[in-house]
C-alpha cells in the first residue's frame, strides 16, 4: 500500500504550498527593500523593479489561495494576478514620463547593490518554481512573474552601470520604462493563458 501513490496528490499540494510560501516571503522583503532603495536612490528603474516584487508577492499569494480550489478559481486568481501586473506597469510608465519632466539624479551605487541583491532572490525562487512552470494555469502564471524579475534585475545592474559610466539619468529611466513594457507584455501573456484556459 506504501506504494500505492494515494498520497501523491497530498504530498504535491504540501510541496506546492511550501515553494510559494518562501517564494511570497522574499518577494515581500525585496519588494520592501527595493522599494526604499529606489527612493533613497532616486531610481526609477530600482522602483519600478520593486513594483513588480510586489506584484509578484500578491500572485504568490492568490496561488496559495488557489491550491486546491476549482479549476475556475485558479483561472479567476491568475486573471487578477495578470490584471495587477497590467496596472502596475502602466503604473512605472507614468512614473518614467514623470521624472523625464521633472528631473532626477539616480545613485547608481545603490542601483547596482539592490539590484543585484534581488537577482539572487529571483534565481533562487526561479529555481524553487521550475516545476510549476508547466503546471496549472494559476502556478504557470507565478513562474512567470519570476521570470520577468530576473531580466529586469539585470537590466537595473546594466542601467545603473551605464549610469556610473556616462554621468547621466537617462539609462536609469530607459531600464525603468522597459521594465514597465516588459512587465505589460508578461501580463498580458498571462491574461491570455487564463482566458485560453476558460475556453477549453
Amino acid at each position: 500500500m506504501a506504494d500505492c501513490g494515494c498520497e501523491a496528490p497530498e504530498v504535491k499540494t504540501l510541496d506546492e504550498r511550501r515553494v510559494l510560501r518562501v517564494a511570497l516571503g522574499l518577494n515581500a522583503a525585496m519588494a520592501v527593500i527595493g522599494g526604499l532603495a529606489g527612493w533613497i536612490a532616486y531610481s526609477t528603474g530600482l522602483l519600478a523593479d520593486a513594483l513588480d516584487m510586489l506584484s509578484d508577492a500578491t500572485a504568490y499569494a492568490i496561488a496559495l489561495m488557489a491550491i486546491g480550489r476549482s479549476a475556475l478559481f485558479k483561472i479567476r486568481a491568475a486573471t487578477l494576478s495578470g490584471g495587477i501586473l497590467l496596472v502596475l506597469g502602466a503604473g512605472v510608465l507614468v512614473e518614467v514620463g514623470r521624472r523625464l519632466v521633472f528631473g532626477a539624479d539616480p545613485i547608481s551605487e545603490w542601483m547596482i547593490g539592490t539590484a543585484l541583491l534581488s537577482l539572487a532572490v529571483n534565481l533562487t525562487v526561479l529555481r524553487l518554481l521550475a516545476p510549476m512552470k508547466s503546471g496549472e494555469v494559476h502556478l504557470r502564471a507565478t513562474w512567470l512573474f519570476t521570470r520577468a524579475d530576473v531580466v529586469a534585475n539585470l537590466g537595473v545592474i546594466l542601467a545603473g552601470v551605464l549610469v556610473l559610466w556616462l554621468g547621466t539619468p537617462y539609462p536609469d529611466f530607459v531600464i525603468g520604462a522597459l521594465i514597465g513594457l516588459y512587465v505589460i507584455k508578461e501580463a498580458i501573456e498571462i491574461l491570455r493563458d487564463a482566458r485560453s484556459e476558460a475556453d477549453e
